[in-house]
């Protein structure tokens, strides 16, 4: 189906939208300028919306906000946020009366008219994503960069050709209830993770899985050989499974030997680059490395990798450099919403830092991160809803020596005392190993408030 196909498949249908946030309101816009009958769903109530409700009703958009947006659902089609279950009962009840549930990315997948290539995985996902992204544009191709990273593809799919690449980062939200998969898929890693709204970590799993499932054999799918559940699932694809290995050499992959980069197909291999290259800090950045070259083999010159590897500062909010002063340097990696994401962090540093943590509980372990902090962290500050969770799990750590633990209020008072703190040569980072849902809207909010406080010291 192409993608004017599916729009004219909704003339005189109705449409409902759930959530009004940033990633739904280009498909909602869309649907109102195709004369769709939308109607926006959204918890905030109509002051809350403010102006963007004001946009929305002067285009003929229905709203239906507050605490019951969700009752009585009887639009032909609903488009799910991706963060929302797709089970929930007042899901459930209008599938049974007759709705087709659906998302911006399932709909995506049925009328992209390019090849596909996605990233999931409980960490690195972003990273590897936009190595890959601006690796193929390096080597010509034109590439529409989308999903859980960047923006919304639906809406530009018309301007979309069969030459062009979509590069994609999914989510496991995204993933739950996909029925197509993409021609290269990448599982980075797989560690407990969201189990806030999964329902346990075998349905977290099943939804990474998901990224490969409907593959056919003449799709690629490549997998963490160092991980034991990726590992696991690289013997299950359709198509070829290629692996990347930071810990061991490979028959058929991307591995480090030493210092050096290999790829190796069908027994020949090459040196690809040296993880002196690399300018990202840390060992988590050398194998989302080996996972994108593992998939641009033969796709991007070598040459071309290792130039960009040389250039590449990162991601905003992924150990990003906030400023030096006085000799310290300020670092924002407000991305870290687990203890897997804080502990690459804190591994990317030589030196002992001073860590700012805590935030919302996704109601995984914190267990893993206490030695590692330990080890790693001259001061810590915490704040948020995991603040006690974190502290018990250092205290109770074997390797625990009495590490300086100081609860704070906000990021205010962290930067302040953090500031006192530090003398030249330190690290100070912000890694906070939780969701951001308990003060601010999401990672991005929370990392750009740090920087703005960092900023604005003299």
């Amino acid at each position: 189906m192409t993608f004017e196909e599916y729009l004219a498949s909704l003339q005189n249908k109705t449409v409902a939208v759930i959530g009004i946030g940033v990633s739904n309101r280009p498909l909602i816009e869309l649907l109102l300028d195709r004369g769709v009958a939308v109607t926006a769903c959204d918890r905030k109530d109509r002051e809350a919306l403010g102006a963007v409700g004001d946009e929305l009703e002067a285009k003929g958009c229905r709203l239906k906000l507050g605490e019951r947006y969700l009752d009585g659902l009887t639009e032909d089609v609903i488009f799910r946020t991706p963060g929302m279950r797709p089970d929930l009962p007042q899901l459930t009840e209008a599938v049974g009366r007759g709705s087709v549930l659906t998302s911006e990315m399932e709909v995506f997948f049925q009328v992209c008219p390019c090849p596909k290539i996605a990233v999931t995985g409980s960490d690195g996902k972003t990273t590897t994503t936009t190595i890959i992204a601006e690796l193929l544009k390096r080597a010509g191709k034109t590439v529409h960069l989308g999903g859980n990273i960047g923006h919304p593809l639906l809406a530009e799919t018309g301007t979309m050709k069969p030459d062009d690449i979509a590069e994609l980062e999914l989510s496991s939200f995204q993933l739950m209830t996909m029925t197509a998969s993409p021609h290269i898929a990448v599982i980075t890693n797989v560690a407990p993770n969201h189990l806030d709204v999964h329902k346990d970590f075998q349905e977290y799993i099943d939804a990474k899985e998901n990224i490969f499932t409907h593959q056919t054999a003449e799709d690629i799918a490549v997998f963490n050989a160092d991980n034991p559940y990726t590992l696991e699932e690289a013997s299950r694809p359709a198509g070829r499974a290629r692996l990347f290995s930071r810990q061991r050499e490979l028959k058929d992959g991307v591995f480090l030997r030493g210092s050096a980069i290999i790829a190796r197909h069908n027994g020949e291999e090459r040196e690809v680059m040296r993880t002196t290259d690399i300018k990202l800090p840390g060992v988590h950045n050398i194998e989302n490395y080996l996972a994108a070259i593992a998939v641009v083999d033969g796709l991007v010159p070598d040459e071309t990798i290792r130039d960009f590897a040389r250039e590449f500062g990162g991601v905003e909010h992924r150990i990003e450099l906030i400023r030096t002063r006085s000799g310290v340097r300020w670092y924002n990696d407000s991305i870290a919403s687990s203890p897997n994401r804080t502990i690459a962090g804190l591994n990317a540093f030589r030196e002992k830092v001073i860590l700012i943590a805590g935030g919302k509980d996704k109601g995984i372990p914190y267990d893993a991160l206490g030695p590692v902090v330990t080890d790693h962290v001259k001061l810590l500050l915490l704040c948020g809803a995991t603040a006690g969770v974190i502290r018990r799990a250092v205290e109770q750590a074997d390797n625990y020596n009495g590490l300086e633990i100081i609860d704070v209020e906000d990021y205010h008072q962290a930067v302040s005392i953090a500031d006192s703190r530090a003398g030249e040569g330190d690290v100070v980072i912000l890694s906070p190993a939780s969701t951001s849902f308990d003060r601010f809207a999401n990672f991005m909010e929370r990392g750009r408030v740090f920087k703005e406080i960092v900023n604005s010291l003299p």
